[in-house]
């Protein structure tokens, strides 16, 4: 399963979870997806206090490839 296109368009975290929620809704069994849709919001809610641009897109850059990996498992 290939991910999603323009995944090189997301530049802040609102971008990020809306791409994520995207990915979640093309895995293949409901239960799974509801799984991944809880986690992606638990992160988002781990780091909502995050501050540094630096940091930031790292976490954006790792959530992605994580998603890749997601996707393509």
């Amino acid at each position: 399963m290939a991910p999603l296109p323009n995944a090189e368009l997301v530049k802040n975290s609102l971008q990020l979870y809306r791409y994520l929620l995207r990915c979640c809704k093309q895995l293949p069994e409901e239960n799974i997806r509801q799984h991944y849709r809880h986690a992606v919001r638990q992160s988002f809610k781990v780091h909502a206090d995050e501050d540094d641009p630096e940091r930031i897109q790292q976490i954006i850059k790792r959530a992605i490839e994580d998603a890749d990996w997601v996707m393509n498992k």
